[in-house]
């Protein structure tokens, strides 16, 4: 089972959060840059998203309706559910955390990934995860400011205006702006890769070093993250078995029910973290560690799947002459084979 290195880094980028936090001066020039980092995150996530390849996607619409259903409804109504674990298993930060990661959207990197290992249906992968992705930009801040309510740094005007300069308008930007940079951004795509990373690094340096000057780590002990993280196990576990069990129901076939299986059971980390930042600011810390724990969790459960999904027995192909050949032999009364 894969530890993503990303998540090594990200723990190294906590760990000097916790010895070497920006205070003062530091703090205030940690915060700009970070602020922008995320809106530069979201130009180059605009700039990326296809627009032809998003509508050509459409004509899977049910199956791309059935992932956005996933992401941002059965999710949150499952969140909402453990709101009565809290304080016997949860504490209250931690569910606010955990509520955080039901609202954001699907992957799409790793949804690829193992939805080709699979032998799944790729593009639809693909398109799910771009439309979930795009969705997200809107649809997250709007289920926070109805769920999360007054929690963890609150939901205001002010909140709104963030979001709207911090996210919507780079995003647009970048979709405006694709027509002349697209091919850029295509052919540095491994270079503009490290910079989102490092982007998000310094947006979780900047979070973590807040919380670690307001002393908000107190709260959380090493019973209340196990419980946590077996919470976010029976969250996984329910989310694979509703997306693969409720896709054949809904008469989907094996490489749909693939590409339904990992867009829409897993969160975004890349997406989550800076809108995390946004929404909570100096909460952001304890918001996002249910989401980074999940991460790595959904990792490593969905590698062992798409494997075993990998060696299930290929399905003859139908060709035109075979099927026009079986028609007739049952025209005839004749057995075929």
């Amino acid at each position: 089972m894969p530890v993503d290195p990303y998540i090594l880094l990200l723990l190294g980028t906590v760990g000097l959060a916790a010895l070497l936090p920006a205070r003062g001066t530091a703090a205030d020039v940690a915060s700009g840059a970070s602020t922008a980092a995320i809106a530069f995150l979201f130009f180059l996530y605009g700039a990326r998203l296809s627009t032809r390849e998003a509508v050509e996607g459409l004509t899977h619409w049910r199956l791309h309706t059935t992932v956005l259903a996933c992401t941002f409804v059965v999710f949150p109504l499952l969140g909402l559910a453990a709101r009565g674990l809290v304080p016997t298993l949860l504490t209250g930060p931690l569910y606010t955390g955990l509520l955080f990661l039901t609202l954001v959207p699907s992957t799409i990197q790793s949804s690829i990934a193992f939805t080709s290992i699979a032998r799944g249906n790729v593009p639809a992968a693909i398109c799910a995860g771009s439309f979930s992705s795009l969705a997200g930009i809107v649809v997250t801040p709007l289920l926070a400011a109805a769920l999360l309510g007054n929690s963890g740094g609150g939901f205001s005007a002010d909140s709104l205006v963030r979001i709207v300069l911090q996210l919507l308008v780079p995003f647009l930007a970048g979709q405006v702006l694709r027509r002349w940079i697209g091919g850029f951004v295509t052919r540095h795509k491994k270079v503009l890769g490290l910079v989102d990373r490092g982007s998000i690094l310094l947006v979780v340096y900047t979070a973590f070093s807040e919380g670690m000057v307001q002393g908000i780590w107190h709260q959380v002990s090493a019973v209340r993250l196990a419980g946590l993280l077996v919470v976010e196990a029976v969250l996984l576990a329910v989310m694979l078995a509703l997306t693969w069990y409720g896709g054949k129901a809904l008469g989907f076939g094996r490489e749909d029910r693939i590409a339904i299986q990992f867009a829409g059971s897993k969160k975004s980390l890349a997406s989550g973290l800076p809108m995390a930042s946004v929404l909570f600011g100096a909460h952001a810390s304890l918001a996002v560690l249910p989401l980074m724990l999940f991460h790595q969790m959904q990792l490593m459960v969905c590698a062992v799947i798409a494997k075993r999904r990998a060696r299930d027995p290929e399905r003859p192909a139908v060709t035109p002459e075979s099927a026009a050949g079986t028609r007739t032999a049952v025209g005839t009364g004749t057995r075929s084979g």
